[in-house]
């Protein structure tokens, strides 16, 4: 097996997985890009089994400590595995992220479940020139209970490879359908509100199964509140909270797509809310001059920056965005704030919401911190694994 030899203080031997070019000792084999490849140190031991790209950054992302090949039985095994996971975690099999990349031993290999449709992501070249070999080990259901009788032998793969992080890898960017028929919509049910979404062309696999596990929780605060979601996007958090009484509800949306979206499934399940198309920040602004007030604000933005040399824009995106949320909270009003920007640090993103504090002259007690879904696990040595950040926040009255 041809293979390359890291240098002494490559971070790969202090537990992460990844190895830079910059980090590359020497080649050995003429690797092809896409092949697999083995990992030694300078000693000539080996450290494992690992995908090869020479055109990325990273040139080599280890899958296995040991000696090990990409076959068929391999990925059956490995997506076995984060299957039953999942369920010794109580996540429910049937939508959630069944596969997080490096998170489960198979770099740049994503896949979410939305009942009797698998949406697939292969965000690394070794994972893409081997989708065939992953579409036919989900097809053969290991680890999988379907949702019904009509899930046989052949279930429904979409590809979503739209995402841009592909380029990185020297991937063009497409969708479609690999197995099986899709229907150009299909419904899902969280907490008992409905929710139509596009596989095919809807946010990243169709719906943010990460937040999937707090829109009850950030509900549970909504009863006879005025409620505030910003960034509402199809109005997950929205339909939640009115459903769990909110005496006043407003979605806050630039998209007009996703607008029309949260419309329809506030017609679905039957629930009034007042759905603004505009930027959030100058809606905040608007309402500020307008002296409104809320008891309860969602800020649940997109990523504020992809790349690290953008994180000081980002933050005083964050700084200003909180001082306006919190300038329209009520004496003992709740903010739910999140963060899905990898670069954006738990201590940084926290400092932020600190200094808007600061700002609005305003005081508030954390009582909660919100964390990534259980199937989208963080390994400790790879910080890339871990985005997703949030707090509950109230205001203290009288400060």
């Amino acid at each position: 097996m041809p293979g390359i030899v890291v240098k002494p203080r490559a971070r790969i031997l202090h537990g992460h997985d990844w190895v830079f070019s910059s980090e590359v000792l020497k080649v050995f084999g003429k690797p092809a890009d896409g092949d697999v490849i083995s990992l030694k140190d300078g000693r000539d031991r080996l450290i494992g089994s690992a995908i090869y790209n020479s055109k990325s950054q990273i040139v080599a992302r280890r899958f296995s400590r040991r000696k090990q090949e990409l076959d068929l039985d391999f990925f059956k095994r490995r997506i076995a595995q984060a299957a039953e996971y999942r369920t010794r975690r109580g996540v429910d099999p049937k939508l959630c992220r069944v596969v997080w990349s490096e998170s489960d031993g198979l770099p740049g290999l994503i896949i979410d479940r939305y009942g009797d449709h698998f949406v697939m992501q292969t965000l690394t070249l070794a994972m893409d020139m081997r989708k065939d070999l992953i579409a036919n080990a989900v097809e053969s259901g290991i680890g999988f209970q379907p949702m019904s009788d009509a899930l046989e032998a052949q279930p429904t793969i979409i590809e979503r490879n739209d995402a841009p992080i592909r380029k990185a890898e020297g991937l063009e960017l497409r969708s479609g359908i690999l197995r099986g028929d899709s229907p150009s919509q299909i419904e899902i049910e969280i907490d008992g509100v409905k929710f139509e979404i596009d596989l095919l062309h809807g946010q990243k696999t169709g719906f943010y199964l990460d937040q999937k596990h707090n829109y009850s929780v950030v509900a549970g605060y909504a009863h006879g509140r005025r409620v505030l979601d910003c960034f509402t996007n199809q109005g997950a958090f929205a339909l939640t909270c009115v459903s769990a009484g909110a005496a006043d509800m407003t979605g806050v949306e630039e998209s007009s797509e996703n607008i029309a979206g949260a419309k329809r499934n506030a017609v679905r399940n039957d629930l009034e809310v007042r759905w603004i198309e505009q930027d959030v920040f100058q809606f905040l602004r608007t309402a500020e001059k307008a002296g409104v007030q809320y008891d309860l604000i969602v800020l649940d933005p997109p990523s504020f920056t992809k790349t690290r040399s953008g994180l000081r824009d980002a933050l005083r995106g964050y700084r200003e965005l909180h001082m306006r949320a919190f300038k329209l909270l009520s004496k003992d009003g709740l903010l739910a704030t999140f963060s899905c920007s990898h670069h954006v640090s738990d201590s940084a993103f926290s400092q932020a919401i600190a200094d808007s504090l600061v700002d609005a002259r305003r005081s508030a007690r954390r009582l909660r911190r919100f964390e990534q879904a259980p199937d989208h696990p963080v390994l400790p040595t790879i910080p890339e694994t871990e985005y997703f950040k949030g707090f509950l926040l109230e205001m203290m009255p009288g400060r």
